[in-house]
């Protein structure tokens, strides 16, 4: 079973990779979505696969390092591709979040995301 969690995030960044001239290598904003799912099988006393108030307090911390930010400060994120800010964060909620299944990441103005479920068995994907 997954359960998750959603939150917003606003930021700006550029990508260094894009060409010159390119509207991505100048400083812009987005509004970002991200969705955080856990799966696991619910508790049988309570029966829930995780309290929503404990995803959401694991989220936090994230959430407010990237909200309102310039993404090319934030230390893993100089090139911050939608690609590299879902493993930034799965990172960061990996040892926080038990049953982390997969960090969505989205923006809105754009209609694009990205879809992370982890690393592949046995190759560790760097931020950078």
């Amino acid at each position: 079973m997954l359960i998750y969690r959603e939150f917003h995030f606003e930021a700006a960044h550029f990508l260094p990779s894009a060409p010159p001239g390119h509207p991505n290598s100048r400083v812009h904003g987005h509004s970002f979505r991200v969705r955080v799912s856990v799966e696991g099988e619910p508790d049988p006393e309570t029966g829930l696969v995780m309290h929503f108030d404990d995803l959401s307090a694991a989220i936090l911390e994230a959430r407010e390092a990237l909200d309102h930010r310039f993404l090319n400060e934030i230390e893993g994120l100089a090139a911050p591709t939608l690609e590299r800010i879902t493993m930034w964060l799965w990172n960061r909620l990996e040892n926080r979040v038990p049953g982390l299944a997969e960090i969505v990441v989205a923006r809105d103005s754009c209609q694009e995301g990205c879809v992370y479920r982890g690393p592949r068995r046995g190759v560790r994907l760097a931020a950078e």
